[in-house]
């Protein structure tokens, strides 16, 4: 019989993809539509697209990927399966009805209220100093803010859906979600892989209705069938089974081969993350949640960069128009030219050092992007470079404490995202490291590890680490340059580590002297 693939749907903040994959991890045909523009702002720090607009994304594609190949390649498609951005938060009413925009990733509003904390449980958080942070997190939490300033919406609201859930049920009609989606502002137990408790610690940070959830299914199990109406949007067959995989980032970890804490997953993306698959629950920081990882039982503890690989479209918006032109003019992309000039910058960047946190996390709440070390001898390229090296000096300061709270040793990166297909950046990136850095046979390994949990559920591999056997392949090594890598660990060790420690009281005085001047404008 003719080899069954599967349709994969990669739902990114940029773009969204169709892939068709074979059993072999072969991509045998992409379609890609880019998210122009990503998000829109009605206000400052906010970050919303409406649900639909991925839902009509999906369509697009997949009649895209129907009619440009052949219809034996079509007929050979046996299930479907879906990755998307994570933390992106849909609210609907009881005719599973769009009440509002959907809250991006990115959207970083606060309700202006306080939580109610138990004086035991607020002690608690001051003997660990996360009083704030705790604080912190329910006024970004989306649930609180449409509470606060939307409370109409919020008694309308009959299910409160990440992205998954919601494109899940405008494909098959179930209300459901993967266990390895549910990344975000909710009130998930990644523990032990379920709903938290009433009287679980911080249930109150996202103090949302059992039964505005939806219930989830592990990796590989079946979510529906695409129903008529579906099938008739987007051209797939009616019928088709769709089976869950996980959230975009859980998906590059297992499309990486990352099935032990010997081999860390370095997503060069959009957002950028350092991580790892552990067979017991290990938190990379301090009361910072291990996500369920797609393999049964396992975690996969992570740091997280916000606006990671982002930085680097920031740059050549804002600074690059000069590369931009010239790469035009010689039919290449800005990005491999300003690659190629990588090379004319030594490690270091002349002594510029970028701090890469635009978007503060739980841990550093004031943390803001910077950049120290400025001189004349300074160009746009050292600054492209530096942006690269500080993203990967964040990356290294999260591996390291993952390594010592779970008390492993990673011997070896594997790469993926948009940034893992420049071999100037894997170089550095593996000098940087000092450990080997591999490169997979594509830069699409969110859709590699989401059809695999779909031969999965096909029952074509008995698991996923079956699966990786087949589908993930080695394809470029990229060895360490001791010597570059002893100069990055002493910038590293000496300067990197330092730099927020001493900007932070800074920071905090400028985040209250902006808020102050936001308050007074609104007055006048």
């Amino acid at each position: 019989m003719p080899e069954r693939v599967v349709l994969t749907l990669d739902v990114g903040t940029q773009s969204t993809r169709a892939l068709i994959i074979s059993r072999r991890g072969k991509i045998l045909h992409k379609e890609q539509i880019k998210h122009e523009p990503a998000y829109f702002s009605l206000q400052a720090d906010w970050a919303e697209r409406h649900a639909d607009f991925y839902f009509d994304a999906i369509c697009t594609v997949c009649k895209a990927a129907r009619e440009a190949v052949d219809n034996s390649l079509w007929k050979r498609i046996a299930a479907v399966s879906l990755t998307t951005i994570r933390a992106t938060t849909v609210l609907v009413d009881q005719k599973m009805k769009p009440l509002r925009p959907a809250f991006l990733w990115l959207d970083r509003r606060k309700a202006s209220g306080m939580p109610e904390i138990s004086a035991i449980n607020r002690m608690l958080f001051r003997a660990v100093n996360m009083e704030q942070a705790v604080i912190e997190q329910w006024k970004v939490s989306p649930v609180n803010w449409v509470k606060e300033n939307e409370p109409d919406l919020w008694e309308k609201t009959y299910k409160f859906l990440l992205l998954s859930g919601y494109l899940i049920y405008r494909l098959t009609g179930e209300m459901k979600d993967s266990v390895s989606a549910q990344v975000g502002y909710v009130p998930f137990d990644h523990r032990n892989r379920q709903w938290m408790a009433r009287g679980s610690l911080t249930r109150f940070l996202f103090d949302i209705e059992k039964e505005k959830l939806v219930d989830t299914v592990e990796a590989g199990q079946q979510l529906g069938h695409i129903t008529q109406e579906a099938a008739q949007a987007t051209g797939l067959s009616p019928g088709l089974p769709l089976y869950a995989s996980g959230a975009d980032k859980a998906c590059e970890t297992i499309g990486l081969g990352c099935i032990d804490p010997s081999t860390a997953a370095l997503s060069l993306g959009t957002t950028s993350t350092v991580t790892f698959t552990i067979g017991r629950y290990v938190e990379p920081e301090r009361f910072v949640p291990a996500y369920a990882s797609m393999l049964p039982g396992a975690s996969s503890p992570e740091v997280e960069i916000f606006r990671g690989y982002w930085l680097l479209n920031w740059f050549k918006k804002e600074f690059a128009s000069k590369e931009l032109a010239q790469a035009q003019q010689m039919g290449i992309s800005a990005d491999q030219l300003l690659n190629e000039r990588l090379k004319e910058i030594p490690p270091g960047c002349d002594g510029l050092v970028f701090q890469p946190y635009f978007t503060p996390n739980l841990t550093m709440p004031n943390a803001r992007g910077s950049v120290i070390g400025f001189s004349d001898i300074h160009t746009r390229i050292h600054i492209y470079r530096s942006i690269i090296e500080g993203i990967n000096f964040a990356l290294m300061s999260g591996l390291n404490t993952m390594e010592k709270r779970a008390d492993v040793k990673v011997e070896e990166l594997r790469l993926g995202g948009g940034g893992s297909q420049s071999d100037e950046i894997c170089q550095i990136t593996a000098n940087m490291f000092g450990i080997p850095a591999v490169r997979t046979q594509t830069h699409e390994v969110s859709g590699i590890g989401s059809a695999m949990a779909a031969f999965v559920g096909l029952g074509v591999f008995k698991s996923l680490k079956d699966g990786i056997q087949h589908m993930v392949h080695r394809q470029d090594v990229f060895e360490p340059n001791m010597q570059e890598h002893k100069i990055y660990r002493d910038i590293y060790q000496n300067i990197f580590l330092q730099v927020n420690d001493k900007l932070a009281p800074l920071y905090a005085k400028q985040k209250g002297i902006m808020g102050n001047k936001r308050s007074r404008m609104k007055a006048d």
